[in-house]
């Protein structure tokens, strides 16, 4: 299975990967002006000619948004977006995908509708005609996760914007990278978890739980204060500044590094 944004929902990719001897289930964001039709009726016997691949065009899913007749279902999903428990409304129903010259692709199409009115009708549509609609809403809700740690490996590690001409080299750095970013995760976790105060905030803005950029300044602090770094043995704590004046400059470098 495959669930991906809507850069991916061209029917040339749906038809191929429906097609394979495994085919691939995709979940993907559809438009809501998409061409939809009815399958295409049974042949009748003795008809000649080519087999009709669709049957009687469809309203656009905007009309059926729109449409007081349409049925919806209040769902409850777990996770939404990071957020918790969310209930939002959908409506679901078959159909086969096609534009003028290209392929007909059956999928099921899940309208999401926001009950307390923060974001706009969206719709989902599935390569598997039989699977859930909750599902199918649930699965794309979870590629949220995925999305965000690939920006903040990217952003604070470097992550797709490597310099290395070799095609080997590549494929040792993104693996480190996001190996790095797993253990920066990890490491960090015990030590901020028991509460806000571990990290950093801002007046304007209260954050329940730390960032990645976080969990990166405190592993750069912890490293700088390690023996390891050290030229020499430490014979004293004393230093020549104010010892409050040095965590405070550490801090900032921390996060400005």
């Amino acid at each position: 299975m495959a669930v991906a944004d809507r850069a991916y929902a061209t029917l040339k990719l749906l038809d191929r990967c429906r097609k394979l001897r495994n085919p691939i289930t995709f979940i993907i964001r559809l438009r809501l002006d998409a061409a939809l039709y009815e399958p295409a009726p049974p042949r009748r016997p003795g008809q000649i000619g080519r087999p009709r691949i669709k049957g009687e065009r469809l309203p656009n899913l905007s009309e059926v948004a729109e449409d007081p007749k349409t049925v919806w279902k209040p769902t409850k999903i777990a996770n939404w977006y990071g957020s918790g428990e969310r209930i939002v409304e959908i409506a679901s129903a078959t159909a086969v995908w096609y534009s003028t010259s290209l392929f007909a692709v059956p999928v099921r199409s899940v309208l999401i509708s926001d009950p307390r009115g923060e974001f706009k009708t969206q719709a989902l549509l599935c390569t598997d005609l039989e699977t859930d609609p909750k599902k199918i809403l649930s699965w794309f809700v979870m590629r949220w996760q995925l999305e965000v740690s690939f920006q903040e490996v990217r952003r604070h590690l470097g992550f797709e914007t490597q310099r290395q001409w070799s095609e080997m080299a590549i494929r040792r750095t993104t693996p480190a990278l996001l190996g790095l970013f797993s253990l920066t995760t990890l490491f960090a976790h015990d030590r901020m978890a028991p509460g806000a105060g571990a990290f950093r905030q801002a007046a304007w803005y209260h954050k329940r739980y730390p960032t990645f950029a976080d969990s990166l300044a405190m592993v750069r602090k912890e490293l700088w204060a390690s023996a390891t770094f050290y030229g020499s043995p430490a014979e004293t704590d004393t230093v020549k500044v104010p010892r409050a004046f040095v965590e405070r400059l550490t801090n900032a470098v921390c996060y400005a590094a």
